[in-house]
């Protein structure tokens, strides 16, 4: 319960952060891991030896950004990262995390998405959008948006942006921040992702929201009693964490219900897919979670760091270290 409060924590310091001001089909891998021998050593799986991943060691690497980091997206090529505290999004290079440059956005940013050429980062406050130009950071202009948007989502034509105050999500078209239409969702809508057909929407009252590519409504599906935070595709299904250690898992071609899965100690934080298995986080855990049958198949505590948002870069997963001023690649 202390693990699933502290991300709710984090999701309420945005949106509090008006009246303060305070500047928040897919591969299987059904392969078992193998168990350590008794000679104690780490265990080897074959796939991941094939990467150069012999094993998942107990290894971090840190890199400095900026205040509260909240979110990562991935460009291909470097990592970008929103700061909560200060109003600016940080760009790594994924190879080393070299830093690249610092690019002030608007106020409080939170989610952040790629677009093919640009990153769309979500100012939760004054509510809008920055776009800036993935290659350089150049500012191509801020576009207004709903009430105390959160996250944003590209549909390979619009980016998408769920408002949480107005159950609403806005539809921007990419090449010129034109709003192409804000449609009615339930209450509290936090992440978004689209899955080539249909845009997915996570909602504070525990319900998923399903739209066509148009905004026309297709579906809305009853997951969790304690509210949903984030959510990732693994080229087939929806996964969402509920919160307290769980995860459901949904076909996204119906919706239906595939099974709700135990998931070590992630608590909704955040959750990505690196086209083989799902990455979790739960405030210090980083948990790895095999989709086929749900098994976890890995934890890790990281001392003194609370977990945020998490990413895939083609090779390492990257976490946002919110309070600590950085992000980790693992």
């Amino acid at each position: 319960m202390k693990i699933h409060l502290a991300v709710y924590a984090l999701l309420l310091v945005a949106l509090v952060a008006a009246a303060g001001f305070i500047p928040s089909g897919a591969q299987d891998a059904s392969t078992p891991s193998p168990q350590p021998p008794s000679s104690g050593a780490p265990p080897l799986n074959p796939l991941k030896v094939a990467l150069l991943k012999w094993y998942p060691a107990n290894s971090t690497t840190s890199f400095k950004v900026g205040d509260n980091p909240y979110a990562i997206a991935f460009d291909g090529a470097n990592v970008w990262v929103t700061n909560n505290g200060d109003s600016t999004v940080t760009k790594l290079r994924a190879s080393d995390g070299e830093n690249l440059g610092t690019f002030n956005v608007g106020g409080a940013p939170m989610g952040v998405a790629f677009d093919g050429a640009n990153i769309w980062v979500v100012n939760s406050f004054p509510n809008t959008v920055t776009k800036l130009r993935a290659s350089d950071g150049k500012n191509l202009g801020e576009f207004p948006v709903g009430r105390v948007p959160f996250f944003a989502a590209f549909d390979g034509e619009a980016v998408w942006v769920t408002n949480t105050q107005g159950a609403s999500v806005t539809k921007l078209r990419a090449s010129d921040g034109k709003v192409l239409g804000t449609f009615a969702d339930t209450a509290g809508p936090i992440d978004i992702i689209c899955d080539g057909t249909y845009v997915w929407v996570t909602n504070f009252d525990g319900t998923v929201s399903r739209f066509k590519l148009d905004g026309k409504p297709a579906g809305v599906f009853n997951v969790s009693r304690g509210g949903l935070l984030t959510l990732a595709f693994d080229g087939a299904n929806i996964w969402l964490p509920n919160g307290g250690g769980t995860v459901t898992k949904l076909r996204a071609s119906d919706g239906k219900n595939l099974g709700t899965f135990g998931a070590g100690n992630a608590d909704g934080s955040g959750i990505t897919f690196d086209g083989v298995n799902l990455w979790l986080s739960g405030s210090t855990y980083i948990v790895e979670m095999r989709p086929s049958d749900g098994k976890v198949l890995f934890q890790k505590h990281i001392s003194n760091l609370l977990i945020a948002g998490l990413a895939f870069d083609g090779a390492n997963i990257w976490v946002a270290g919110w309070g600590a001023d950085s992000a980790h690649k693992l």
